[in-house]
């Protein structure tokens, strides 16, 4: 894992969340890319000064969220961009060769009852980057166990694991596999691939409605650092992600989620 990137907003938790995104670059010696992305309409004649102004402000904004957090000498580089968020979002991700987004549940939302904001939800749901969701305050620490949670062990893109083997062997954790089985479960969807089974300590089948109640069944025996999930049309989230914003009623987590995009 060679490059980080992280999106900026305006919540009171950034801060709290770029230092989380420095020590955890700072483990797999990586670049870390700060960046907050704007999208403001103007009149002809005002555009170039309202941009300049603008960006200015952004990389300021920037600066003074840096200027608080422990670098650890890690690589980081400041960049704003102006245009449609994910659109950017995934336009820098390719240039940079971006092999993670670290995100904040909510980077704006105020709403309490939210576990992940419009924001947030539209990064994880519209882009091709693998996402590591943090939650709120978390503070930065190793990881020993993961819990990858499935529907499918069917993988048929190349590179869809890298983000997760190169997490557990960095930390020489723990991976256990969950497979759950619900109402779309088809033939053949828990026969796991040598190559993925070789990395997997203890698998644990299940059959629950969804694969996140067979999450909630199994967490405490398997007392994971990090959750893993697979973004797909019917995946973990299904018809949560129907809306970008999740509410804690539905979902929640108060340990970091990995999020891999879809392996089909």
């Amino acid at each position: 894992m060679k490059s980080i990137l992280v999106p900026v907003g305006s919540s009171k938790n950034a801060v709290s969340h770029l230092q989380y995104a420095v020590d955890f670059a700072n483990a797999f010696g990586a670049k870390l890319y700060v960046v907050q992305v704007y999208n403001v309409e103007t009149k002809a004649g005002t555009m170039m000064k309202l941009d300049e102004m603008i960006e200015r402000e952004s990389l300021g904004f920037l600066k003074s969220h840096i200027a608080k957090v422990n670098s650890r000498n890690v690589e980081i580089i400041l960049k704003t961009f102006k245009g449609k968020l994910v659109d950017t979002l995934e336009s820098v991700g390719e240039d940079l060769n971006v092999d993670l987004i670290i995100l904040e549940p909510r980077t704006n939302s105020i709403k309490d009852e939210v576990y992940l904001g419009k924001t947030s939800g539209k990064i994880v749901k519209q882009t091709n980057i693998p996402a590591l969701i943090v939650p709120e305050g978390y503070a930065y620490k190793p990881i020993v166990k993961i819990l990858l949670a499935m529907k499918s062990a069917i993988i048929r893109k190349e590179n869809a694991l890298i983000p997760l083997m190169e997490i557990k062997n960095q930390y020489k954790a723990v991976l256990n596999l969950l497979l759950v089985k619900t109402q779309f479960h088809n033939e053949g969807d828990f026969n796991v691939s040598d190559e993925l089974s070789s990395h997997i300590t203890n698998t644990t089948t299940s059959e629950n409605p969804t694969t996140y109640q067979g999450v909630l069944e199994h967490y405490k025996e398997n007392n994971p650092d990090l959750l893993c999930v697979v973004r797909r049309k019917r995946g973990f989230f299904v018809k949560k992600w129907e809306k970008n914003t999740i509410l804690k009623k539905d979902f929640t987590s108060n340990l970091p989620v990995l999020v891999l995009r879809g392996l089909k």
